[in-house]
């Protein structure tokens, strides 16, 4: 046994002295000569080497191993050198002399803190983005399939004062208000019952006052519009989901699907903004590595009541949505760097009596980003098929051709200057699209855009037998503000299907600040030359609008 094997093993002084002098004389160690009790004791106790150690009744005998091989130097590894000391290899510890303020360390990451939120009008149920766990829930529909209720109440308030002259020369000062409510009843994580409703607005009719203008309506008082019914009504899952639940096994598969009176927009409501009554779903999240298509969605729709188009007509000419249904696809690819929107609608008329307006629309558009320059947006919208027969006119037909262009600048997020283009044929219509949408134009500039409250002046938005285009600049200062400048054009061409016989130009403006996170404020202003007979237009007006 060693020296340190002694010492590790508490071993007495007097064992130790005599282990040494053994090694020294060059005989083996006789333990049981030096060691007391306590020590016997102690190595007994202790786990025994390979072999037993010579002196202990019943343990045999072992050669100690000499002390003076543990004694001598230790060799140096051949491959080590040494090296001149280098004092400026390690620097000191760093020195803090100002007192830790936790704020600069907040800047540190950017300075991010918690996000003042607008709560809800009304919370039932689990709050909205609230801290914790959301809960257990409830096993009604299954354990795979939870409910956790909530109601919540929301939408928001505006309020705008107005003087406008429109396209056909009617003047009018007016102040108007807007109530806008969502009640959204969450059921599970995927199941939800929405209802959107205008409690202050009766179809395309707005609450005003007019108290200026010489076309002012000078014996009436200010009017209340009241809607009597929502706006949208209707329920949406998954029934991946759904079947999970009541199944008790998880589904690899999902499949998201609505009915009721609901809204669909595709193409950022170009090919169709609407809100009927009807059912759609989705099969979504799908590729092919065929055709190198990273991720693709197929959305099948339908809308039997309360399509609103101008492309299909009663007997009077005049636009009927109680006559319309229609059937379609809209498919969604994320292929050859880009987006893809395609989309295919059958619109039916569903009383002949008076000409059947029944046509196709097709569309398809692609957004891409280009040579770090620009962003593209090209859209196409082709009516077909339509035949009303008996002399009268077709309202849908013809082709809509869109570009949309924003350009990439030293300031990519704030400073984006636009143009964006368009070339009609005929009478190209959306598949759908609510009054209060607009044109299908209103996507192309400020100067197309109405307000949808004050009956803010605008250029033709309706693309038939028109050119044209838009040129502007938006700025968002430090993200907390929006000024953007325009001009605009519009040019009759090829036919007589449009609704404007002479040119039209103009020049908006716009201006939009948040005061809180609930209040903003927005100002635009119009001036519109038009060409020929027409009177010029212009508008100005301001709003404010509250969150709830």
């Amino acid at each position: 046994m060693s020296l340190a094997s002694l010492l590790r093993r508490g071993a007495s002084a007097a064992a130790l002295l005599a282990a040494g002098a053994s090694a020294a004389a060059g005989a083996p160690i006789d333990l049981g000569l030096a060691l007391d009790e306590a020590d016997r004791a102690l190595l007994l106790a202790a786990p025994l080497a390979a072999a037993p150690i010579r002196g202990f009744p019943g343990r045999g005998a072992m050669e100690i191993a000499d002390l003076a091989a543990e004694l001598r130097p230790h060799e140096r590894d051949p491959r080590t050198r040494e090296i001149e000391f280098d004092d400026g290899a390690f620097k000191p510890d760093p020195t803090y002399s100002e007192v830790y303020d936790p704020e600069a360390q907040i800047q540190i990451y950017g300075g991010k803190s918690a996000v003042p939120v607008v709560r809800p009008l009304l919370e039932i149920g689990r709050d909205l983005y609230g801290p914790g766990e959301i809960g257990e829930g409830i096993a009604i529909f299954g354990e795979k399939n939870r409910i956790t209720p909530q109601l919540l109440l929301f939408g928001d308030a505006r309020t705008a004062i107005a003087y406008n002259k429109d396209a056909t020369g009617k003047e009018v000062g007016q102040a108007a208000v807007d109530l806008n409510l969502f009640a959204n009843l969450q059921l599970t994580g995927t199941e939800r019952v929405l209802m959107f409703w205008e409690p202050l607005q009766n179809g395309a009719n707005q609450t005003r006052w007019e108290f200026a203008g010489p076309d002012r309506d000078r014996k009436q008082d200010p009017s209340v519009k009241l809607g009597n019914q929502p706006t949208t009504l209707f329920f949406e899952g998954d029934l991946g989901a759904i079947v999970a639940g009541l199944s008790d096994e998880y589904q690899p598969w999902d499949l998201p699907f609505s009915f009721g009176r609901m809204p669909l927009l595709f193409q950022n409501g170009i090919w169709l903004e609407d809100a009927f009554i009807g059912a759609a779903f989705t099969i979504p999240a799908k590729n092919s590595a065929a055709l190198g298509i990273t991720n693709f969605d197929l959305t099948f729709f339908g809308g039997a009541q309360e399509i609103t188009t101008p492309g299909v007509r009663n007997g009077a000419g005049q636009q009927d949505d109680a006559e319309a249904a229609m059937i379609g696809v809209a498919g969604f690819f994320d292929v050859a760097e880009g987006y893809l929107e395609t989309g295919v609608a059958y619109i039916h008329d569903k009383d002949k009596s008076d000409g059947d307006f029944s046509y196709l629309n097709l569309t398809a558009g692609f957004s891409k980003r280009y040579f770090g320059m620009v962003s593209n947006a090209t859209r196409a919208i082709v009516n077909v098929g339509q035949a009303p027969g008996g002399g009268r006119k077709k309202a849908a037909n013809g082709f809509l051709l869109l570009s949309e262009n924003a350009f990439i600048t030293h300031l990519p997020l704030t400073l984006i200057p636009y143009a964006n283009f368009w070339l009609g044929k005929d009478n190209p219509q959306s598949v759908a699209r609510a009054g209060a949408a607009g044109g299908v134009l209103k996507n192309t500039g400020l100067a197309f855009e109405t307000d949808n409250l004050t009956g803010f002046p605008t250029l033709d938005p309706t693309a038939g037998d028109t050119l044209g285009g838009a040129i502007g600049v938006q700025y968002l200062f430090g993200l907390d503000q929006q000024l953007v400048a325009e001009v605009a054009a519009v040019i009759p061409w090829d036919g007589e299907n449009g609704a404007v016989s002479d040119n039209q130009y103009a020049f908006s403006l716009r201006y939009q600040i948040p005061i809180t996170n609930q209040f903003i404020i927005r100002a635009d202003a119009i001036y519109g030359v038009q060409d020929g007979p027409a009177d010029d237009l212009y508008g100005a007006r301001l709003e404010l609008r509250y969150k709830f």
